[in-house]
């Protein structure tokens, strides 16, 4: 039985002769297991703690040795062993806390004296200097002789950056560093994302600059990523668009999509609430979509993008009179907020009503609407806005669409006024 956590070691006689500790904790391995008593030639169970400064380790007898247990905040990571002899608290910090809980359990064990035949025991060895050194937090590895082929990941990296290693997918090793908070895989040659990045439940930032995607997986949107990524890099893939449960990566403050093959940009991407910074240079988008409008940027880059000349009159109608009484249900459905799933109407209808549009009434439309393109200056949504062209320009064409005749004569008609 071993455990890897931060230990300070406290004599508790110190104070009687007007000394105290130094009250700094160490990086050490706690073992469990047998050794031979030189003095009573009887083999006892004991714990060693191992630092990288007494590798050989120290032990302790545990059998009806503990006075006490303090186990309160063993949740976070953090226990108190406290000896009989010698008088000493052994003040646990940094562990696992299933791994300290089952500590716990075989040391109590180890003092009754009870089941010891039961109990995980192992060799009181000293200590590796891998074992006791300071966890690593931080690695970077930028070129391929440098990547570890043999060896693992060290188990507490939050931030890995593998560069410039031609990797053609992700190895699943990373997948395992449940701490990691920024994955950088930046200049590679991966062409898919496993779903099981997902997992990570602690990333933050992810960035796939310049690598050969050409999809982002639905999966990874529907992930715990969902309450943890606010750093998306995806610039210089071969990408042509976005899954449209992508936003609901609703985390998300800083995305990027430059130089890629972006024909449209996520349906929903109004539902990007915490979006500040959006970068999406040198696509092929004709145009925004309606849902555009509702975000609020500090900072806009769209620049060489083959926008469209929008023209209000240049229209797409697709109604039908009357409306079908599909289409009439869906948009009561979607404007009353009326809950539905898979469990209660055909999946195929769920699909119809998360991509609902909306009209300029507010009101939804699905299959039955007016489709046309008008002119939007980007700064009515970013505070600053990369110009669009060469020409200094900082508008560019938004969809519009409307539910019916009405909406739409309504809509030309202020176009009329404005331009009068």
């Amino acid at each position: 039985m071993k455990l890897q956590c931060e230990v300070e070691v406290i004599n508790r006689m110190l104070p009687t002769f007007g000394m105290r500790n130094r009250g700094k904790a160490a990086r050490a391995v706690l073992s469990i297991g047998r050794h031979l008593d030189k003095t009573s030639k009887i083999q006892n169970i004991y714990l060693m703690i191992c630092t990288l400064k007494d590798k050989a380790g120290c032990k302790y007898k545990l059998k009806e040795n503990i006075e006490q247990f303090f186990t309160r905040f063993v949740e976070e990571g953090k226990a108190t062993v406290r000896l009989k002899e010698p008088a000493v608290d052994v003040c646990l910090s940094k562990a696992d806390a299933n791994n300290l809980k089952n500590f716990l359990s075989a040391a109590r064990l180890a003092h009754r004296g009870s089941e010891v035949d039961a109990l995980p025991l192992t060799a009181l060895a000293p200590a590796r200097t891998r074992d006791v050194e300071k966890p690593k937090s931080k690695m970077s590895i930028t070129s391929k002789k440098d990547y570890p082929l043999t060896s693992c990941f060290p188990y507490s990296l939050e931030q890995l950056q593998v560069s410039y290693c031609r990797l053609s997918r992700v190895d699943m090793r990373m997948l395992t560093l449940k701490k990691l908070r920024k994955l950088d895989l930046s200049n590679n040659h991966i062409k898919k994302l496993p779903a099981t990045i997902g997992d990570l439940c602690c990333l933050a930032e992810l960035v796939l600059h310049n690598n050969h995607l050409e999809a982002f997986s639905t999966a990874l949107c529907q992930s715990t990523l969902q309450h943890s990524l606010q750093y998306l890099d995806l610039g210089q893939n071969k990408l042509r668009a976005l899954p449209i449960q992508f936003c609901q990566l609703r985390e998300l403050v800083h995305l990027k999509l430059d130089d890629n093959e972006m024909l449209c940009l996520p349906f929903k991407i109004g539902q990007l609430s915490k979006l500040r910074f959006l970068s999406a240079a040198r696509n092929q988008l004709p145009y925004l979509p309606a849902d555009f409008r509702r975000l609020s940027l500090e900072n806009l880059d769209l620049f060489g993008n083959p926008f469209k000349h929008p023209n209000p009159l240049d229209h797409t109608i697709q109604l039908k009179f009357p409306l079908t009484l599909l289409e009439m249900a869906s948009r009561a459905a979607v404007n009353y907020r009326i809950p539905y799933g898979p469990q209660l109407i055909p999946a195929h209808l769920c699909q119809d009503l998360e991509v609902s549009k909306t009209c300029s009434c507010e009101k939804a439309c699905l299959n039955f609407y007016i489709q046309t393109t008008v002119s939007m200056n980007l700064h009515h949504v970013s505070h600053t806005v990369v110009l669009v062209d060469n020409m200094g320009g900082t508008e560019a064409p938004v969809l519009c669409y409307f539910c019916s005749l009405t909406c739409y004569s309504e809509f030309l008609d202020k176009c009329l006024q404005r331009g009068r």
